[in-house]
């Protein structure tokens, strides 16, 4: 928590104490004071509406409680002043030790500024992107990607132990007719195309031909006398391992390091499935019917109890979210995300009732849904392409316009927010575009230091620096940006909002680029010029952290 902010909290809710008992008001055991930031300027640093919040216990009305509570504030020290606003707000305006307060703190705490201790050490797994490996993988899959990836970021800077996790649907249907595409594209590359009609919901893209040719070069002519259902297999989980670890080259290039790569296929490798049935049932949740398993969703507020194992033993898609859902409790964790594309909202509330039926608790997972994403060239749509067949890949995009301006991208919109990505804004050198926007005041800053380092320019000893000569209009709001970093850590993983910090870090950018324009660092008088070395150096570090969560570099030169 920012250091004022912590100060002013402790502040306001001895205050309040302090008022409930000469009141003999007993103040609820959950109660805390919550405090924001004014959202115009003239209303001070930080508000809360805790009168109005506590007005109907004290039987007072907001704006006299407010009063009240403001004189059992202690005055002086970290609190300049202080106001009630209709209809019962409490602001306060800081002193200026808040100022050097800031800066020392990101100073000291360098790397780990902005951090917090939320997660206490528990361990919190992210699944994202999780393709069918039946293909490239396209702009949703990317957005998914940088959106869970980030997460991660943020729920790890904020004490959670990450895991990061890509669930390989290698089971079913898709899987049979990525196999037979290869094989049908293999037959043909050898002259023998009738053999082996392309399937109808067949993967038309040229890379099959590549994997169908690449066999054809090790294999020759091996599989062509050999009946059809008998070397579908080996097409099969040929095609699924050379695709998989096409995804796995492109999640490495995007800056994504899954810790696992989780099979479906493997659910079906022990007893799991039964042991998923075999606990619904023990709870109630389950039961046979015609031949079937069934899971009772209409005790859920489902239209209709969903089918586990068919009639014929074979179990349906619904059983694997269900046997995983499992597998991932008795790994041990003790929260789950999602991160889905739009399309699957559907199954948001299956799982959230196989969770109930299995007897966690509901806090215990959450979902992230990605929108889709229409890409764009000078705001005209982009046209497929002729390597995946149907869209455009996420290497595509990354190797025309670069790593850092597609996360960036895809991290600037709130993720259930549909995003118009324009491949010629990406690329620009200018403050349309936003990645470059942050990344050049990151570059600024380090030219700063470079050049007072050519200078001569000593290294600040903050000791000796007084940090209370940054009074500008701009040094004053470049510092609150700067003090506002760890609160946005804060809620970003509270709730699940990773755009925040792309939001943040333009913002800070924006503060940097305009105290840059109006106030010269170096060459000023030696007070000065310490002072404002070291609000420049808070910047550098903030502005690196929070690029560091977006998974961005921060160049040094541009």
């Amino acid at each position: 928590m920012d250091k004022s902010k912590e100060s002013i909290t402790r502040i306001i809710s001895d205050a309040i104490e302090r008022a409930a008992k000469e009141r003999a008001v007993s103040l609820p055991d959950d109660f805390s004071v919550l405090l924001e930031r004014p959202k115009r300027e003239g209303q001070g640093d930080w508000a809360t509406n805790a009168a109005m919040k506590l007005s109907k216990l004290f039987g007072m009305k907001p704006v006299d409680l407010a009063a009240k509570i403001l004189d059992f504030v202690e005055k002086g020290g970290i609190i300049g002043d202080m106001e009630v606003a209709p209809p019962g707000f409490l602001n306060f305006t800081l002193t200026r030790n808040w100022i050097s307060d800031t800066i020392e703190t990101i100073l000291s705490n360098g790397e780990r500024y902005g951090s917090n201790n939320m997660g206490e050490g528990r361990r919190a797994q992210v699944e994202f992107v999780s393709a069918n490996p039946t293909g490239p993988l396209h702009l949703g899959h990317g957005r998914g990607g940088a959106v869970g990836d980030v997460m991660a970021s943020i729920l790890a800077f904020s004490g959670w132990n990450v895991e990061r996790e890509y669930y390989i649907n290698d089971a079913g249907l898709q899987m049979e007719n990525l196999g037979k595409s290869t094989q049908s594209r293999y037959f043909g590359l050898l002259g023998q195309g009738d053999k082996a009609p392309f399937p109808e919901d067949g993967y038309p893209g040229d890379y099959i031909e590549d994997i169908a040719r690449g066999i054809a070069d090790e294999h020759g002519d091996e599989f062509i006398s050999k009946p059809l259902d008998e070397t579908a297999p080996f097409f099969r989980d040929r095609t699924c391992e050379l695709v998989l670890d096409m995804i796995k080259r492109d999640m490495s290039e995007f800056g994504i390091e899954f810790d696992v790569w989780f099979s479906e296929r493997s659910l079906y490798g022990d007893d799991l499935v039964d042991r998923t049935i075999e606990r619904l049932k023990s709870r109630g949740y389950a039961y046979d019917q015609d031949g079937a398993i069934w899971f009772r969703a209409t005790e859920f507020g489902d239209d209709k109890d969903r089918v586990m194992i068919r009639n014929n033993g074979a179990p349906t898609y619904f059983t694997s979210d269900t046997a995983y859902l499992l597998n991932k409790y008795e790994r041990k964790f003790d929260f789950l995300i999602y991160v889905w594309g739009a399309d699957h909202h559907g199954y948001v509330p299956r799982i959230r009732s196989v969770n109930k039926a299995l007897g966690a608790d509901d806090g215990s997972l959450e979902f992230m849904l990605i929108q889709f994403v229409s890409l764009l060239r000078n705001g005209e749509p982009v046209a497929m392409s002729k390597r995946a067949g149907t869209f455009v890949t996420l290497r595509e995009v990354m190797d025309e316009v670069g790593r850092d301006a597609t996360r960036f991208s895809f991290v600037n919109r709130k993720c259930d927010t549909h995003l118009d990505f324009d491949l010629e804004v990406a690329k620009q050198t200018s403050s349309d575009n936003p990645v470059y926007y942050v990344q050049y005041a990151h570059a600024r800053i380090c030219s700063i230091l470079r050049e007072a380092k050519s200078r001569g320019v000593a290294k600040p000893d903050l000791s000796s620096v007084d940090l209370n000569r940054l009074a500008e209009p701009c040094e004053v709001r470049l510092t609150k940006e700067l003090s506002r970093f760890p609160e946005e850590v804060a809620k970003a993983a509270s709730n699940l909002e990773p755009h925040r910090i792309a939001f943040y870090a333009t913002s800070l950018a924006e503060a940097f680029h305009a105290f840059y324009n109006t106030e010269k660092v170096l060459g000023e008088a030696a007070e000065i010029m310490n002072a404002r070395l070291a609000l420049v150096e808070a910047s550098r570090i903030t502005i690196s952290n929070a690029l560091k969560l977006i998974g961005v570099s921060a160049p040094e030169k541009m």
